[in-house]
């Protein structure tokens, strides 16, 4: 397996500038896209690589990593690149999706000879900013070892959870504890607010205890000041345990804090709240 030199970027949101830049700096980035044409042109000037626009584009590249939406995206991504990739080159998904859409993935790429690592991302848009994500993969050792240099461009952590689809399968175990740990700290700080609890005083007070948290360090002074800047959307987050909720069924699970949260997810989206982060969540709670 030859080294990795030359990288694509697909997928250019809260996380994926971040993680394109990183890779820019270590001197591996060639080609960006994104859905909106115009962020990848603007990225792409201010990294000096090329904005791709057609598929054709990153023909040169070793590997190409993905940070897209949905599971369609996906698919039509590794369809895409399959046509135009070499054999041996390398496709990095970062998207959360289903562990189906993995295996999916991995065998239309492999028809063509071409590599895939399922590697969703956990550490939200302060990790992707400062390069500590921890990165969950699915897929072969060899080619894991392969992409450990790019990897590390951004990740704290990088660990091999088994063949491909266990990467996906372990994000889907992350959501259901990040939904309720939102869930726990929004009920708590309402509960709070609610007692007349200063909160310049309750949250590093919580902070530094047993109940203590990436999401209450993070976000919870800013739900209490009303501010749901994302972060993390609470629509992905739906669209997450949506994908958690099936694959807990098709093992004849069923767990209550994923479908409190599928319900009280679904309640901000109707409610015009899905592009705001998790934490808005507390507006259902007080």
């Amino acid at each position: 397996m030859h080294a990795i030199t030359r990288v694509g970027f697909i997928g250019l949101g809260a996380m994926g500038a971040s993680l394109a830049g990183h890779l820019q700096g270590k001197g591996l980035l060639s080609a960006v896209a994104n859905r909106t044409v115009a962020k990848a042109v603007a990225l792409a000037k201010q990294l000096g690589v090329k904005a791709a626009h057609v598929p054709a584009d990153f023909a040169g590249c070793d590997a190409v990593v993905l940070c897209v939406s949905k599971d369609a995206d996906v698919l039509q991504c590794v369809d895409d690149l399959a046509a135009v990739l070499p054999a041996g080159a390398l496709v990095i998904d970062h998207s959360t999706v289903s562990r189906e859409t993995a295996l999916e993935a991995a065998a239309r790429l492999k028809a063509k000879g071409i590599e895939f690592l399922d590697a969703p991302v956990s550490g939200g848009v302060e990790g992707a900013k400062n390069g500590k994500l921890s990165v969950m993969v699915g897929g072969d050792a060899a080619v894991l070892e392969r992409a450990r240099d790019l990897l590390s461009a951004y990740a704290l952590k990088v660990t091999l959870m088994g063949p491909t689809g266990a990467g996906q399968a372990t994000k889907a175990v992350n959501q259901v504890l990040v939904a309720g740990i939102a869930q726990a700290v929004c009920e708590g700080l309402a509960f709070g607010e609610a007692l007349g609890l200063k909160p310049e005083s309750l949250v590093p007070t919580l902070a530094a205890g047993a109940a203590g948290n990436w999401f209450i360090d993070k976000r919870g002074a800013t739900m209490l000041a009303d501010n749901f800047m994302p972060g993390f959307k609470s629509a992905l987050l739906l669209k997450d345990l949506h994908i958690v909720q099936a694959m807990a069924e098709a093992l004849g699970k069923h767990y209550s804090v994923v479908e409190q949260s599928l319900a009280d997810y679904q309640k901000l989206v109707d409610a015009g709240f899905g592009e705001e982060d998790t934490s808005a969540l507390i507006r259902l709670k007080r």
